[in-house]
């Protein structure tokens, strides 16, 4: 049997600007195919090879899959649905397979806009597909697929979700499969080198309101730091690696692990042939702050901190569980102990001003991170933070949903002005650092790597990729009242989707109020209850 899984031809203008991503689902889920006997699986990377709808049409035909499988992030939902309408056109006969966060959550939405598509993978694809591939395989697996937890699909003209699925729990047993991938073409390009996206842990024990990933992941789980090391060695020398990022939320919640994948990269010698960078919380940081040098040690180079926001009635807001003045002292001692910082910033809130977006920049100019970023609020449908907010939102265009395009307009400010003040942020904190800071602090490596963002910074500029700049007509101050985002406002959610929201809220609403009568508050791993209220949900 046939498999062909696609990565959708979407570009956003965000992340891109730092290189070319190896989609890392297709390994994970090639992997653990091949070790089920399926081994006839190809991938075609339409995103990196900006393949057009003809081209990837002529490639489907030659290829004649009896599977066709895609994934999707909320932003690339409808190239994904547009991945399996060429399929459903140019191989009619192959089963047309949908999965990611965004169907997982919005599967009612998706059948309802795109009926072609076969079948929904929802949550971890790993066992769920390989279960699915296995029935298709048999020949029978309409006949059975009731029976196959963590489906959703059209059956006689109506959608039905089978019984959710458990996570993976022997993560271990996931055996990634990286030899599809062209990796000539996975740049990083700070520093010019071929970047994986490897991952060690899955979940997050936190519960930050505008985030999915608790969510989709449910439990956290951590893999066996010398099996991690293992991989990232077999990345090293079969692909020449030479950058990767973790794929994981916060990699050092479990300090004993991290710091045992950290020694097993050094007992390998691994820092001297690849660099590396995470994402993690604050307080993370100042906890291991004895421990940092020895990080560096291990080859870690680049930590992207969620700061979000400059005033503490976002972190609050936003459920962190953090305080502005950790920001600060998490920076000082990552630049202490030599590792580049990037500090995130969430903007675009209902709330936001000229002001609030000016003291985000003072902020970041005093705490002196290496590089800063100015994300979008973006409201992920199926998170807390939209549910309190949904009455606000007035763009269901889900392919703007990409953090550099204002969804919520301020109540203060147009989205123009809103994209404006992000944009002269971004032009005084990188047009001072590259004066006064990128060519003249450090040598050697730190002086490379700084310039390496800078020289990424410019060629998005200068291509007007960054923010999605050209497509929406934005050429400075001067032009904010014309900015066009070009929003699909025709986009709107789906009778089903809506019922389906309606039905969880008063769910949620009747475990609140069983709870609040046995006063017995429940809390959540992250100190929160929306973890538990969700679970209480799909217990019904």
């Amino acid at each position: 049997m046939r498999i062909v899984l696609v990565h959708p031809n979407y570009h956003s203008g965000g992340a891109e600007i730092a290189g070319n991503w190896p989609p890392a689902w297709v390994a994970y889920l090639a992997g653990h195919l091949r070790d089920a006997g399926f081994r006839d699986v190809t991938f075609i990377d339409a995103m990196t090879n900006h393949l057009t709808e003809d081209e990837l049409r002529d490639r489907l035909y030659e290829l004649q899959p009896d599977v066709v499988g895609t994934t999707a992030i909320t932003p690339s939902i409808y190239k994904a649905e547009e991945v399996l309408k060429i399929a459903s056109e140019v191989v009619p006969d192959a089963i047309r397979v949908l999965g990611g966060i965004h169907a997982t959550f919005m599967y009612k939405q998706v059948l309802s806009e795109a009926p072609w598509i076969d079948v929904i993978v929802r949550g971890e694809g790993e066992e769920i597909f390989r279960e699915l591939v296995r029935a298709i395989d048999a020949g029978d697996w309409r006949a059975h697929r009731a029976s196959i937890k963590g489906l959703a699909y059209i059956d006689d003209g109506k959608i039905v979700a089978t019984q959710a699925a458990p996570t993976v729990k022997d993560i271990d047993a996931i055996n990634p499969d990286w030899s599809l991938l062209e990796w000539s073409k996975y740049i990083y390009v700070p520093l010019g080198v071929r970047v994986a996206i490897p991952n060690m842990a899955r979940g997050c024990p936190f519960t930050c309101s505008f985030c999915s990933q608790w969510k989709f992941w449910r439990d956290y789980r951590v893999r066996d730091p010398i099996k991690v090391v293992d991989e990232i060695e077999k990345l090293v020398n079969e692909q020449g690696v030479g950058f990767f990022i973790l794929a994981d939320e916060e990699p050092t919640i479990n300090r004993k692990k991290f710091v045992q994948f950290c020694e097993e990269l050094i007992a390998r010698g691994l820092p001297d042939k690849v660099k590396w960078g995470i994402n993690t919380r604050v307080t993370d940081i100042y906890r291991d702050r004895e421990l940092l040098p020895f990080y560096r040690k291990a080859g870690l180079v680049h930590v992207s901190l969620g700061t979000e926001a400059a005033a503490q009635l976002k972190l609050d807001q936003f459920n962190k569980e953090t305080k502005v003045e950790e920001n600060k002292q998490a920076i000082r001692l990552l630049r202490e102990a030599d590792i580049f910082t990037e500090a995130q910033f969430i903007v675009g809130l209902d709330n936001e001003t000229a002001e609030t977006l000016e003291e985000t920049f003072q902020m970041a100019w005093d705490w002196q991170p290496d590089l800063a970023n100015w994300a979008m609020y973006t409201p992920w449908p199926f998170t807390p933070l939209f549910q309190s907010l949904k009455d606000k939102v007035e763009i269901f265009d889900f392919s703007k949903y990409n953090f550099v395009t204002p969804i919520m307009a301020p109540a203060a400010m147009s989205r123009g002005s809103l994209l404006d003040g992000v944009m002269k942020n971004y032009r005084r904190f990188y047009s001072r650092k590259a004066l006064f800071h990128y060519p003249w602090r450090g040598t050697g490596f730190r002086r490379r790597y700084l310039l390496g963002c800078l020289k990424a910074f410019l060629k998005a500029g200068f291509q007007r990729t960054f923010y999605d700049l050209g497509k929406s007509g934005y050429w400075g101050p001067q032009s904010k009242d014309k900015v066009n985002f070009n929003f699909d406002r025709t986009r709107k959610i789906a009778p089903a989707q809506m019922d389906d929201w309606e039905a969880a809220a008063d769910r949620a609403s009747q475990a609140r109020a069983r709870r609040e009568a046995r006063e017995e508050p429940v809390v959540a791993c992250g100190g929160g209850t929306q973890q538990m209220a969700d679970l209480a949900e799909r217990s019904h």
